[in-house]
């Protein structure tokens, strides 16, 4: 189907599905994280080990994020989307089901499928909806994102108390089942579906291919700086979501209950985000949200440093810009690319370098911690993660406005 194709009563079944997807392409990585405590005792995990429940699938989505791109090449978006939420499915299902090994194992399907999905809905959103309602369906898939999170942070350990760990991380399964239904159904219905007339051949007039190689190059220069973009992105969240609960303890004395619970506004207000960002860029120049969300971002690590009382502000400040970031990035990129391989090629890109880079952010904070044993230098690496985030983007945004 060629872009901008669907018609306006389809599309809110597009972001119906986008939205069951998304809620299981992060609740399954914090999962784990309210009943850590309750996994160690009953598996014998150390404390190193116990963080491959969270780091591994991160490193996986690094290593299969190339693979990603080309199954969906060969074999479609529907059919990615459904290797996705399958292998998300019994990853969740082998993780509840056995031994520290089993448990690890079925944690690394759980990041192979997640990366899967982080790659492929970009390519429908590119596919699907009007270029013009690309911010705000991005808005959409980044704000459930955020809530497939907060719904299990919030759910899991209740659950535990009741059914013990196992069956509490497995009962999460049901929001990919649901998803995976829905996705079976419109993946025979595009099946059943006319293929959509083809797009414009390519030009073989010597006019026609230089535009072409300039759109090609002009898609490409505005990838890697959405690629440098990212990885200040990614390198700031993983490593605030990973230490903000700690720093809040070492630094106002409070308990590691409400020292979380402070933390969790970086979370929960990543919604305000991501839905904000689309009614800024429709009122402002291209740049704007780009500039917006990159002060927010560096307003979370400065305002620790020279204000930490106010640190409820900054938790809620830094959860706005992480989740407008990931939206403005992703907006952009199905603003640029042309067909759904470029979508996938430079979605996985961006999307590889960004989450290795992702890998090196908590044990490089947690180390410089444990060096400096304090948090001053750590908080000017994160304001240095999110000054690349503002360069990129603005150099990202740059791009666009050349003419192919």
């Amino acid at each position: 189907m060629s872009r901008g194709s669907v018609p306006a009563r389809g599309l809110p079944w597009i972001v119906v599905g986008i939205v069951l997807v998304a809620l299981s392409l992060r609740g399954p990585i914090i999962a784990p994280t309210p009943v850590i405590s309750q996994l160690q005792a009953d598996l014998g995990l150390s404390s190193a080990t116990a963080g491959l429940l969270t780091g591994l699938p991160v490193l996986l989505f690094a290593l299969v994020t190339p693979l990603a791109s080309k199954l969906i090449g060969r074999f479609g978006p529907e059919a990615a989307v459904l290797a996705c939420l399958a292998g998300v499915l019994a990853g969740t299902v082998v993780r509840s089901a056995g031994p520290a090994p089993v448990v690890l194992a079925g944690t690394v399907v759980i990041g192979a499928a997640i990366a899967i999905g982080n790659i492929v809905v970009p390519v429908i959103i590119r596919r699907d909806v009007s270029w013009r309602r690309v911010p705000v369906v991005t808005a959409a898939y980044t704000a459930s994102l955020n809530v497939g999170s907060m719904i299990t942070a919030l759910g899991t350990a209740p659950l535990a108390a009741v059914v013990g760990w196992r069956w509490a991380l497995a009962a999460w399964g049901v929001l990919t089942l649901a998803a995976l239904v829905f996705w079976l159904g419109v993946a025979r219905r595009r099946a059943g579906t006319p293929p959509a007339a083809p797009t414009p051949a390519e030009p073989t007039t010597a006019t026609g291919v230089l535009r072409a190689a300039r759109g090609t190059a002009l898609v490409r220069r505005t990838g890697w700086w959405l690629t440098f973009a990212f990885c200040g992105q990614a390198f700031s969240y993983y490593s605030v979501t990973a230490w903000l609960p700690t720093l809040l303890a070492d630094t106002r004395g409070l308990s590691l209950a409400a020292s979380g619970a402070s933390a969790s506004l970086f979370q929960v207000a990543a919604i305000a985000g991501a839905l904000g960002v689309p009614l800024v860029a429709a009122r402002t120049p291209a740049w704007a949200p780009v500039a917006v969300i990159g002060a927010l971002w560096m307003a979370l690590p400065v305002g620790l440093l020279v204000a930490p009382e106010g640190y409820l502000l900054w938790s809620a400040v830094g959860g706005i810009a992480q989740g407008g970031g990931f939206t403005t990035i992703f907006s952009i990129v199905a603003r640029i690319v042309r067909t759904d391989a470029e979508a996938a090629g430079t979605s996985a890109r961006i999307q590889g370098s960004g989450y290795l880079a992702a890998t090196v952010g908590p044990p490089l904070v947690g180390a410089l911690n444990s060096g400096t044993g304090g948090w001053t230098v750590p908080l000017l690496v994160v304001l240095g993660a999110t000054v690349v985030f503002l360069v990129g983007g603005l150099l990202a945004v740059a791009e666009t406005r050349r003419r192919p």
